[in-house]
């Protein structure tokens, strides 16, 4: 018996059948949650069926669409959904916790039936070339979130009524739940970065400015529903659902399973000093494509570090854009955001961005030394994860030597040019990206400790997930004429043992 299952059934409570036990902490009420919850019953129909956009090479699919009142909530809170469908009628909502659930994915919660729906104005362009779009459309379903809903990302299906020749049509609504519990793990969705792709209703994103792609000249907001992903490729499960089941999705389902002790939150959570308490968590996670912060959040995560929490940036162009977040016209915090100046103090990266992209009203410190890597210039293409230091302790049980390969781990952005003058730094992955498949680009992954005996570890690609699982809903993707290849044992265990040092503190 492996000495973390026999740490589990000491703890005096047996794992469910399905359910993986706890590793790297003891069992304890709070850890139990996540296992508890995994051992109750998926669903085996969660994920969209019929979808349908109003144009061809369009975002929106105005059939039915929508948008929650808040990022993430906690329970006992009010969370507001507001739907608009091309056809007044009814439509049905049904809400979904993702995780692993015996690998089917995600666990009905909620089934509303007969909602009366309605269809929406489309907001005009506010605060004059800004090109905010803010729907203020009228709630169409609001709820308490109920006391037993773990913390998780939920998703709300929406389906309208078939028609009489049996068509119906589907989108989701996605949101996150929280809690204030002590957790081993918090696993930051990185939401902002999906807003600020989003081009709902038709190309308005931070990117699709007349100004330019990269200036300060856009806001946007988060009251709008999530238009179909419009970068790398065609994702249908992406509608309503941000990049989460594109990018991140794999890492929960893959805890989950493993049973670790995870919390989840919002970008906008780790604004809140009391969410962000210094020695709340074990181990913080950066996922999946993490570009957009605002400063109070960076700040806070340099505080949380240096208080010992582990950080783990399993992530790429992460810490990338000084976000400043601002309240809804309503009053709702953090709400809007635009893309406010580079981070990367007086580098030349971030140097250059001010020179060729600005002017920028913000500017953000070196993101460096708190990642151990930066965005470098290009910051995108494709390659393979390469072992560089094999006899680190991150490598322990994967059989890798130097110069093993992961194939088409690395994309479809990165980091690299680690700062030379962290104490103790090291790189532990390192290799050539091919940006378009011609224009080559150093990354490099990289592990430096911490003031309290904490490290900072960085994995240097969107793309490092990918390696974990392929769950239900998710599809794989690629770019740059590269492509990973889906969970790979390697990526795994060293993912265990970075989590497991970082927990057992």
């Amino acid at each position: 018996m492996k000495a973390n299952r026999r740490r589990f059934l000491k703890g005096g409570l047996l794992a469910p059948i399905g359910a993986s036990p706890l590793l790297g902490s003891e069992a304890s009420d709070s850890a139990n949650r996540v296992v508890l919850e995994n051992a109750k019953e998926g669903s085996d129909d969660w994920q969209l069926t019929r979808v349908r956009l109003d144009e061809r090479s369009g975002y929106r699919a105005s059939d039915i669409e929508g948008y929650a009142s808040k990022q993430s909530v906690r329970s006992g809170e009010e969370i507001a959904f507001f739907i608009s469908v091309r056809a007044p009628g009814r439509c049905t909502i049904e809400i979904f916790r993702t995780g692993y659930y015996g690998g089917k994915g995600a666990r009905l919660v909620e089934r509303v039936n007969e909602v009366p729906c309605k269809t929406r104005a489309v907001p005009e362009s506010t605060r004059g070339d800004r090109h905010l779009h803010e729907c203020q459309w009228e709630p169409t379903h609001s709820m308490t979130v109920p006391d037993d809903w773990q913390s998780g990302v939920y998703l709300a299906r929406l389906t309208t009524a078939s028609d009489e020749d049996g068509g119906y049509w589907q989108s989701y609504i996605v949101f996150i739940v929280k809690d204030d519990r002590k957790a081993d793990i918090c696993l930051q969705c990185s939401d902002n970065t999906w807003q600020a792709y989003n081009r709902w209703p038709n190309d308005f994103s931070v990117y699709t400015h007349p100004k330019g792609n990269q200036g300060p000249w856009a806001d946007v907001s988060f009251d709008r529903p999530y238009g179909k992903y419009s970068q790398i490729y065609e994702n249908p499960q992406s509608i309503g659902s941000g990049e989460w089941l594109c990018f991140e999705f794999p890492m929960a389902y893959w805890l989950e399973k493993e049973g670790y002790d995870v919390t989840y939150c919002s970008n906008a959570d780790m604004i809140d000093p009391e969410y962000a308490q210094p020695d709340r968590f074990k181990a913080f996670i950066s996922n999946g494509h993490d570009e957009y912060w605002d400063r109070r959040a960076y700040d806070n995560v340099v505080k949380m570090r240096d208080a010992g929490t582990n950080l783990l940036f399993f992530s790429g162009n992460s810490v990338c854009w000084v976000t400043p977040m601002t309240p809804s016209s309503d009053g709702r915090e953090n709400r809007i955001m635009f893309r406010g100046g580079p981070y990367g103090g007086e580098y030349r990266y971030a140097e250059a961005r001010e020179r060729d992209e600005g002017p920028f009203p913000h500017r953000g410190p070196d993101e460096g030394y708190l990642m151990g890597a930066r965005n470098v210039d290009p910051v995108n293409g494709g390659g393979d994860w390469i072992c560089e230091k094999p006899e680190h302790w991150m490598f322990e049980g994967t059989g890798m030597k130097k110069g093993d390969r992961i194939p088409g781990l690395i994309g479809w952005e990165y980091h690299g040019d680690p700062p030379d003058d962290i104490d103790g730094l090291e790189v532990v992955g390192a290799g050539t990206a091919l940006q378009g498949g011609v224009n080559p680009q150093q990354w490099a992954a990289t592990v430096y400790p911490g003031p309290k005996g904490n490290f900072v570890f960085n994995a240097s690609t969107i793309f490092w997930c990918q390696g974990l699982s392929s769950p239900p809903g998710h599809m794989l993707p690629w770019s740059h004429w590269s492509r990973p290849h889906g969970p790979d044992e390697r990526v795994q265990r060293m993912t265990k043992n970075l989590l497991d040092r970082a927990v057992s503190r």
